[in-house]
């Protein structure tokens, strides 16, 4: 693998981090999509929990679906969420301005959330 500079080593090390914790989160058998597992807002829900379990999995989907969708705010959530980089850093390893890259974390956040309310209430 090719590293381009250090904004495309943070960009790896994202992608990187999101496969291991959605991987380990779904080897541990965790029921799809809540199984009693209490509502939280976006904002909780983007912390990253100290074991990885149903709403791992869950935001791993719904930015899948996000990326089909618009690759770039996928990518932005990856870096900003898995991988721990600034706006900044973030402008610098998408090649885009940062207000670019606080309007696509904003929407993503806001199109993230619906998502994730909307398969909530899919399963009652």
């Amino acid at each position: 693998m090719q590293l381009r500079n250090r904004a495309h080593f943070f960009a790896m090390a994202a992608r990187l981090m999101r496969r291991i914790l959605v991987d380990a989160a779904r080897s541990r058998g965790y029921q799809k999509r809540g199984g009693g597992a209490p509502v939280v807002s976006l904002d909780e829900a983007l912390l990253v929990p100290i074991e990885p379990g149903n709403d791992l999995v869950a935001l791993d989907e719904a930015l899948t679906a996000l990326a089909a969708v618009d690759a770039r705010k996928s990518q932005v959530v990856e870096m900003r969420f898995f991988g721990g980089l600034s706006i900044d850093e973030t402008a610098e390893a998408l090649q885009v301005s940062r207000d670019t890259v606080k309007r696509d974390w904003r929407m993503a956040k806001l199109w993230l959330l619906r998502e994730l309310r909307g398969a909530d209430s899919d399963d009652t």
